[in-house]
């Protein structure tokens, strides 16, 4: 019996993913006998790029099961049975992960439709489910939801058991899925790390550095290195000999060290992270009639951005809750083409700016505040943050708009002018990543302490 699936997430960091929905086809070699569809409440953010691919978001989700509620239904459903998916290993992990989270250890033997594609159907240009069930006839509807993908995974893994003459090749491409062995030298690095703050460095034998992190929590990150099964953990777990951190206390202080340190270095394993860390920006102009418009569009080394944004979706969730927040025009932050009045207009929640019933001066009064929270060009600032220790605090040091360095002092200290400043940071490089991390750090850190310096 095979229990043919296929799970959309929330996206995000290793292991730290949840399952936004489910699809389970319980199929007996010849039909469908049973199945299980739902949404799941992920308790944690979407990530945009998600968003876009699947269509699903957090509102659909809100009143959706969370997973323990489902959790007894997928062990039953599954019970005895062989897992298939496309991409079988992924499926699987997030599935362990969600049950692990409830001190549930979920094992069951897996096939992979992937592997088992490339050994019976060869020579094809891609193996990705989309490409390989369209050059093989399958019908899909739904891409990118689980009823879907797994509905047509079901197909194509009828078409993989016809091909399969012998049954061999199936038979022997059944996992165990046996749990992960830390190697004992891994085991020793891991033991010596603490669960704290901070950038880590991986060095081989030689003692280069050959990957750059930054992590809440060094220990269980370095631990994910070692048990990843990607391309990049597997080389790391082979040429790793030694872990070295610097503790920061801040993830403020750890984003910023980690981006100038990979570009000071360039370890080997870092090279994706070597090219800007944003896509898109919020630029602002005025139009004819002297309103400042805002606009998010892609970056642009040439123009002075307000702030900047990892991706369109990011940017364009900023400025809807702007709207919100200060009361702005939907017309002229571009969230409403139109060429009268705005939709918040119509129901009473935009003052006219679009039609000029409002006045420029108390409109751009609005947007200029919103300018002013969100970018700190020539603005002399401290950020203060986490320390390393329960009575030191960091301070992160803004002059003129430009990043200066970051440094440590202890509480009894007295940060009020620049003078003082200057005195403990460490200088570091102000560049765009720079700007980015601080300002969006900001936005997602609402307590945290600024203090603007005369």
């Amino acid at each position: 019996m095979y229990a043919i699936l296929d799970i959309e997430t929330t996206g995000g960091k290793y292991n730290e993913e949840g399952i936004t929905e489910i699809a389970i086809y319980k199929y007996d070699g010849h039909e469908v006998v049973d199945q299980f569809i739902s949404l799941i409440n992920p308790e944690r953010d979407i990530q945009p790029f998600v968003v876009n691919l699947t269509g699903i978001n957090s509102s659909m989700l809100r009143n959706a099961p969370k997973f323990y509620e489902v959790a007894k239904r997928i062990v039953e459903i599954t019970d005895e049975c062989i897992l298939v998916a496309h991409n079988a290993q992924f499926d699987y992990r997030i599935l362990c992960t969600e049950f692990r989270r409830l001190g549930f250890e979920y094992e069951r033997r897996s096939l992979c439709t992937v592997e088992l594609s490339k050994d019976l159907i060869p020579g094809q240009t891609s193996y990705s489910l989309g490409k390989l069930v369209r050059s093989l006839g399958i019908p899909v509807t739904d891409r990118h939801r689980a009823s879907g993908d797994a509905l047509a995974t079901v197909k194509l893994f009828k078409m993989l058991l016809d091909k399969d003459t012998t049954k061999t090749i199936i038979k022997e491409s059944v996992r165990l899925n046996p749990k992960h062995q830390l190697e004992p030298r891994h085991l020793d690095i891991i033991a010596e790390l603490p669960s704290i703050t901070g950038v880590y460095y991986i060095h081989n034998a030689n003692g280069d550095i050959i990957y750059i992190g930054k992590s809440n929590n060094i220990k269980k990150r370095i631990n994910q290195h070692f048990t990843g099964t990607n391309q990049k953990s597997k080389k790391i777990q082979v040429q790793v000999h030694a872990v070295t951190y610097e503790a920061t206390g801040s993830e403020l202080v750890a984003l910023l060290k980690e981006s100038e340190e990979i570009k000071r270095v360039k370890p080997i394993f870092n090279r994706a992270l070597r090219r800007s860390i944003f896509t898109h920006a919020l630029y602002s102009f005025k139009d004819e009639n002297d309103y400042i418009n805002l606009k998010i569009d892609v970056a642009d080394g040439r123009k002075k951005p307000i702030t900047t944004f990892s991706n369109r979706q990011s940017g364009k969730s900023f400025i809807t809750n702007a709207v919100d927040d200060y009361n702005l025009c939907q017309k002229l932050t571009g969230l409403y083409k139109t060429k009268t009045s705005c939709f918040n207009y119509d129901i009473k929640a935009c003052e006219g700016a679009c039609i000029q019933k409002e006045s420029s001066d108390l409109y751009n009064k609005r947007v200029k505040a919103l300018i002013d929270k969100n970018s700190y060009a020539n603005k002399n600032m401290v950020i203060i943050d986490r320390g390393r220790d329960v009575d030191e605090r960091s301070a992160i040091f803004i002059e003129n708009g430009i990043f200066k360095g970051l440094g440590f002092f202890n509480l009894n200290y007295q940060i009020n002018n620049i003078e003082v400043l200057e005195s403990i940071i460490t200088p570091m490089q102000n560049n765009r990543d720079t700007q980015h991390i601080i300002q969006s750090y900001i936005r997602r850190n609402k307590r945290i302490k600024v203090i603007t310096l005369d």
